[in-house]
């Protein structure tokens, strides 16, 4: 058997049914523990990301709430939004599109909890920097160390996967497919750019994930508007196409749990993480004076990546119509073909520039993931040997095949998902008991009372 059979198969198990149960089950228990609050929330959460308040600025922390929800926001909008989605609708079809929806609509309450948790449980670490994340809130919270640091184990090691190997892999591909640049040249200007940004630590992520993140987003975005307006009537039979297909015995009514919701749930969390424990290690570093506060921001993050960057590139890859004879593995250039079917020489560009920058700074979040995990294993040691590792690493990524990246890749999602999950569920109670106080201080700001 050889090492790509050996990895398919382990990742075959580690996303079999029970995982996606066990995922989108979490959101929908802490969804209904806690109200519903997602929705209800949501326009105040927005407000908060954009707008920090002037406690938040004066609070303990490293970043602000707006850089980081940049940080986690670099680390999920990335390679999943475009590469992603398009494996997914070439695997499981149009109907996939929906399930990463149900994935995202529940995450929104998983996340929510993640950074919660991150914000009570940090600690300030040796070099004066905050420290937090699932490892942190299943030791301290939980009082399990074994169990935290088998997560910190396995994301410090995911961190080359997802965070690395498959966002570079996907820009040297749409380079080369676009442009005629050879991976291995891709390679070297993603590894210089990398080292120049992370070896400096979370001040530096901090900064160059503020101006790239909205810049790339705002760009993407914009691109796949255009088309949306240019081809409004295609827009009605996208959608029933995704709907219909969402509820066939293919997608997995008639059967156990089908390729549709299988690639659909998948894909969903890679693209917006709820659930794996990443984004909450970001959280932590946050300028806040309650958890719930950056909870709400941290939200907010699943709804733009997946909500509003996924469903774009879902409806263009489906409006176009390509998909039905693109193969697994020329996936990685299908979103780039279905803009440009609609914007001919002009879609492509907008997507490989789009891809470039959302790759490039999921490395950059994902670096500063890996680097807390490693920092919670060995306590400061070899942590700038880790980071020079990544950068080395990053080269690699150009030259390596696709399809065992991304297995590679699931297969580290969801061994950091299962330790994470299992926190969540455990001090669910302690969600909900510090989303009642903030409901309380809430009050009390609207009617203008000083909280007590």
């Amino acid at each position: 058997m050889s090492i790509s059979e050996v990895i398919g198969a382990v990742n075959g198990f580690v996303w079999g049914p029970w995982m996606l149960v066990l995922l989108v089950g979490t959101g929908l228990f802490l969804t209904i523990r806690l109200g519903f609050m997602q929705f209800s929330t949501l326009p105040y959460a927005l407000k908060l990301a954009f707008s920090p308040s002037a406690q938040d600025r004066k609070s303990q922390g490293d970043i602000s709430h707006f850089q980081a929800l940049m940080t986690a926001l670099a680390a999920t909008i990335g390679t999943g939004n475009i590469v992603g989605v398009a494996t997914a609708v070439v695997l499981g079809g149009p109907g996939a599109v929906f399930w990463m929806w149900v994935t995202a609509l529940v995450g929104m309450a998983t996340k929510y909890s993640e950074a919660v948790l991150a914000i009570k449980y940090r600690i300030t670490d040796e070099k004066g920097e905050m420290a937090g994340g699932p490892m942190y809130y299943i030791e301290r919270g939980m009082r399990c160390k074994w169990l935290a640091w088998l997560f910190a184990l396995f994301g410090a090691v995911a961190a080359f996967g997802i965070g690395n190997l498959v966002q570079v892999n996907a820009v040297a591909g749409n380079m080369n497919d676009t442009f005629g640049i050879p991976f291995w040249l891709t390679g070297i200007v993603l590894t210089i750019l990398t080292a120049l940004v992370i070896l400096g630590g979370i001040k530096s992520i901090g900064k160059a994930t503020g101006v790239l993140v909205p810049f790339m987003a705002v760009i993407y975005i914009i691109g796949g508007l255009v088309i949306m307006i240019l081809n409004y009537d295609r827009i009605p039979h996208a959608f029933g196409l995704i709907f219909s297909q969402a509820f066939t015995a293919e997608a997995g009514f008639g059967a156990l749990i089908g390729t549709t919701i299988r690639y659909g749930v998948a894909r969903g969390v890679f693209s917006n993480e709820a659930g794996l424990g990443s984004a909450p290690i970001a959280a932590a570093s946050a300028k806040t004076d309650h958890p719930c506060r950056q909870g709400l921001v941290s939200m907010t993050g699943t709804f733009l990546d997946t909500i509003v960057v996924c469903t774009i590139t879902g409806l263009t890859v489906v409006m176009a119509n390509i998909y039905p004879s693109i193969e697994v593995a020329d996936a990685a250039v299908l979103t780039g073909k279905s803009f440009d079917f609609f914007l001919p020489g002009i879609g492509s560009l907008v997507v490989t520039i789009g891809l470039m920058l959302f790759a490039y700074s999921t490395v950059l979040g994902w670096a500063y993931y890996g680097e807390k995990c490693f920092y919670y294993l060995t306590n400061i040691k070899g942590v700038q040997l880790y980071r020079i590792i990544f950068c080395v690493v990053v080269f690699f990524g150009a030259v390596t095949q696709l399809e065992l990246v991304w297995d590679i890749a699931d297969t580290f999602n969801g061994a950091m998902a299962i330790p994470n999950l299992i926190a969540l569920l455990a001090l669910s109670g302690v969600v909900a008991a510090e989303t009642r106080d903030f409901k309380r201080i809430r009050a009390l700001e609207k009617s203008g009372k000083k909280p007590i």
